[in-house]
């Protein structure tokens, strides 16, 4: 427990290899972390450390070599097919630095076809208009800016009632006032909702608005900072 705040997910001992052609790979070495419900954890790091593994094998994506992986108090280290779909399908929120649109679908039918998938989700047009974009549901993707399009992938991920959302430099395509815009979005979803917020990002600034940081250097865990004061998204500068 995190200040009464239940953990959601548990990593002990996480390691994870690919065999290449001159042997093998260890792209993360013992990872040991905890993410706690209804915080915004960034996870820091230069291209190639580890730090999308870590978010891909919380998320399903990715498998772990050894190590342990705990759920809601549930042993999710070696799934079976079926359990890996039901967790991505019902658990976890995916937003991606590429939108992931359908290009023939409206922003609402974008959205609508997610949450027709989860048994437990939102009507579509309560999370469009959390992201903001009320009046733009009815644009196909050609007809919104990259912004406005990477709203309506976190909608889409927030329709399903995420218990965390897991967002791999969501930013990275954009410029930086619609980086602000974007990462208000992710503030306001964590702020209102209570929802998790796992992000990947190389940029430090980004950081600061992160209640934990979560530093990865070379595979390995460098080092964790808690932010007792993060810098509201409007504040950040780069």
């Amino acid at each position: 427990m995190q200040d009464g705040k239940k953990v959601i997910i548990s990593l002990r001992d996480v390691t994870r290899e690919f065999n290449t052609g001159d042997g093998k790979l260890e792209a993360l070495k013992a990872i040991s972390l905890d993410i706690y419900e209804g915080e915004f954890v960034a996870i820091l790091g230069e291209s190639g450390c580890g730090k999308t593994t870590v978010l891909n094998i919380m998320g399903g994506m990715d498998h772990l070599t050894n190590g342990t992986m705990i759920l809601d108090g549930k042993d999710f280290s070696h799934p079976s097919p079926d359990e890996l779909t039901a967790y991505r399908r019902n658990y976890i929120g995916f937003v991606f630095q590429d939108y992931h649109l359908m290009p023939n679908l409206t922003a609402l039918e974008n959205v609508n076809f997610i949450a027709e998938l989860s048994p437990n989700s939102m009507p579509a047009e309560e999370a469009i208009e959390m992201v903001g974009l009320s009046d733009r549901k009815n644009n196909y993707p050609s007809q919104m800016s990259g912004g406005q399009q990477q709203r309506v992938s976190i909608a889409r991920a927030l329709c399903k009632h995420p218990r965390l959302i897991l967002a791999d430099e969501p930013t990275a395509a954009l410029d930086y006032n619609t980086s602000i815009e974007v990462l208000q979005v992710f503030e306001d979803i964590v702020k209102r909702n209570q929802t998790t917020v796992v992000m990947v990002t190389h940029n430090n600034e980004i950081s600061k608005m992160a209640n934990r940081i979560v530093k990865i250097k070379d595979g390995q865990i460098d080092e964790i900072i808690t932010n007792p004061s993060p810098t509201p998204a409007a504040l950040l500068s780069w």
